[in-house]
């Protein structure tokens, strides 16, 4: 299977599930942004568990050719902060975006508009940041694990009990 193949599909599995999930509904996306709902970051957390654990399991396999793209601050920084604007303003995330815009929900798209237009002014400005503020903290293509120089389940073993007690408090709360 061609790499854009599965991704298509994995992305429209992972759309299904976003809309059974109910992630892309409005009052969600305002409830955890508030935090008095925690049905996103139940979803997506178990979306990271899952992933990580499915990685390393098929790194381990050999049957992977993921690549560790490179540690870098200063993107991650100005990454998350246009990420923490665009969300509560817009009131979808990325992903849920596209959910959204599925469920029939037209304002999504004006939003993704914005990703698409933000997504072209970044390509422009990109030159003239690269060498400087994206530079900012590089460490290259780095992992806990080597970090840390221990084999990757003695992180992700108990980072998945901890996230799976983590879960389990919050359902408890009902949140």
């Amino acid at each position: 299977m061609t790499g854009a193949a599965s991704g298509l599909i994995f992305g429209a599995l992972f759309g299904v599930l976003l809309q059974k999930a109910r992630v892309a509904r409005y009052e969600k996306q305002v409830g955890c942004l508030r935090l008095l709902d925690m049905t996103i970051v139940k979803f997506m957390f178990s979306a990271v568990l899952t992933g990580m654990v499915a990685i390393y399991a098929l790194r381990d396999l050999g049957a992977d050719r993921i690549q560790v793209l490179p540690t870098v601050l200063g993107a991650n920084a100005v990454g998350g902060f246009v990420f923490g604007l665009g969300w509560p303003l817009l009131g979808y995330c990325p992903g849920t975006a596209f959910a959204a815009l599925g469920e029939g929900h037209h304002d999504a798209f004006y939003g993704m508009l914005g990703m698409l237009c933000g997504a072209a002014f970044f390509a422009e400005i990109f030159p003239a940041l690269e060498n400087n503020l994206l530079a900012c903290g590089f460490f290259g293509p780095l992992t806990l694990p080597q970090v840390l120089h221990v084999n990757a389940w003695v992180i992700i073993v108990p980072f998945v009990a901890a996230g799976v007690l983590f879960l389990r408090w919050l359902e408890r709360k009902g949140l």
